[in-house]
């Protein structure tokens, strides 16, 4: 009798826990659902930019419901309304003589920790919606750095492709005429990004020189001889490569011999490839707008080196190295669908949707970290998780290229350069405590890292801290 009564309490006990649970589930998605409610009221139209705060809100929100703090003087809200949006006219000349006009933009996000700091990206698809959901994803990234660095992003919707140097140069000067009066070394220190490599940053650099009169570590993604950092220009694709790392050593895991997928095809995406080959892993895809290139041999050193003059040099397209190497191109297509060990997708937001993140845990993927901005759709995602496979948000895993600007910021305060091993040092270290904050902050009960919760809180922590620290400004 004993023993039937105590199982009975324990069934009941059990019961009442689950219906808490349960109760405590369904008050957590109504305060997400209230706070997008709100959110979406401000910010019609704008999917992308809606994409992101949502992620987030769904680990802070419950985060926020055990520490009121920030709840009372509504953090979470007043991250996702940028500080300061600036939109200019920018107009230029094109070679025939004949006047261009495009639209310029520099989101200010958030400076409760630091300087803005943010790339700028040209392109045709470059709008509002786009440069705050950048914008938002940067307060946490640079968050997680460690470094004194806020959040922003900016750039324009003109597209290098197909321009003449001296058109880019022209466009570039233009658009600092404007966006001088907005940045500074203690200000906003933009970057490179989509459609802004290294020449572009020489144009815009020397014009706001050449405006205010002084030499300053007004942009990072400087050329070496003039400021600029070593290992910059890897920093991304490194970094990345050094968290999948991280996340496959608490596996017991490596990437010797493993089979590597990657998107895209530029910056971030080569240095991926570099680092991975260097590591001993097989790389098998890049791609770009066109396709990708499936070389079941691997690409080697050799082949990365064609790639990068390719792409960097001629401005050709990944569908050359099919005809050089004599591999498969698929026109139109994403490699997700290549059996392989390992995805880095580093091309573009939400090019890897549910589908695709079906197919690669069908064909047994094991891990997934994004280089790219958002890469990776929310039902991809819970695919991903709900699989128990490694899954790295951007946030955390291509936190390396803004770790170096932050480098190179500090350099160019204190007039002074490191090594390349000494810069290169700094960076694994910084993607190792990313790394270490998101295990802290998103170990789960059963033992599951859920990098997506730890990179969430892991980031807005230090934000939201001194926020609450500097009043309500």
């Amino acid at each position: 009798m004993y023993f039937l009564l105590l199982d009975l309490s324990r069934s009941i006990a059990d019961f009442f826990i689950s219906h808490k649970s349960i109760n405590r589930n369904k008050i957590m998605h109504a305060s997400v659902t209230e706070f997008m409610e709100r959110i979406k009221a401000r910010n019609p139209y704008e999917p992308e930019f809606l994409q992101a705060v949502q992620e987030v809100a769904e680990t802070i929100i419950p985060f926020t419901e055990a520490h009121p703090k920030y709840r009372k003087f509504k953090i979470l809200e007043r991250i996702a309304e940028p500080e300061r949006m600036i939109m200019f006219r920018v107009p230029w000349l094109n070679d025939q003589g004949e006047v261009e006009i495009n639209r310029g933009f520099r989101v200010q996000m958030n400076s409760a920790i630091g300087p803005y700091k943010g790339g700028l990206r040209f392109h045709s698809s470059v709008n509002l919606n786009i440069l705050k959901f950048l914008a938002f994803e940067q307060v946490f990234k640079n968050s997680l750095t460690g470094l004194p660095m806020g959040g922003g992003k900016g750039g324009s919707d003109f597209d290098p492709k197909g321009k003449s140097d001296n058109e880019i140069m022209k466009f570039c000067q233009s658009f600092m005429t404007e966006l001088y009066r907005h940045v500074g070394a203690d200000i906003d220190v933009p970057a490179g990004d989509i459609g802004v490599g290294a020449r572009e940053v020489g144009y815009l650099f020397g014009q706001y020189k050449r405006i205010r009169g002084e030499f300053t570590g007004v942009l990072t993604g400087k050329g070496q001889d003039w400021g600029g950092s070593l290992i910059r220009p890897e920093a991304t694709g490194y970094g990345v490569v050094y968290f999948a790392q991280d996340m496959l050593a608490t596996r017991g895991e490596s990437l010797r011999g493993k089979t590597v997928l990657i998107s895209g095809s530029g910056n971030v995406a080569q240095y991926t490839v570099e680092k991975c080959i260097s590591e001993g892993a097989k790389v098998v895809t890049m791609s770009d707008s066109e396709g990708f290139i499936y070389d079941a041999n691997g690409i080697d050193s050799e082949k990365l080196t064609y790639i990068k003059e390719l792409k960097e040099g001629n401005r050709g397209r990944i569908k050359q190295y099919a005809e050089k190497y004599n591999c498969d191109f698929y026109p139109g297509e994403r490699p997700w669908k290549i059996k392989a060990d390992l995805a880095f997708p580093n091309a573009t937001q939400n090019e890897l949707d549910e589908q695709d993140a079906q197919t690669l845990l069908a064909n047994g993927c094991i891990c997934v970290a994004e280089g790219a901005n958002m890469p990776c759709t929310p039902q991809a995602i819970q695919a991903f998780t709900q699989a128990k496979i490694l899954y790295a948000p951007g946030k955390a895993s291509n936190a390396g290229g803004v770790a170096v600007s932050g480098l190179e910021m500090s350099q160019n305060s204190q007039r002074y350069s490191w090594s390349r091993e000494e810069v290169d040092t700094k960076l694994q270290q910084i993607m190792k405590r990313i790394h270490m904050i998101c295990v802290k902050y998103g170990t789960e009960k059963d033992g599951y890292i859920n990098y997506e919760k730890g990179a969430n809180i892991g980031g807005f922590v230090k934000v939201a801290d001194a926020m609450l620290a500097q009043g309500i400004v």
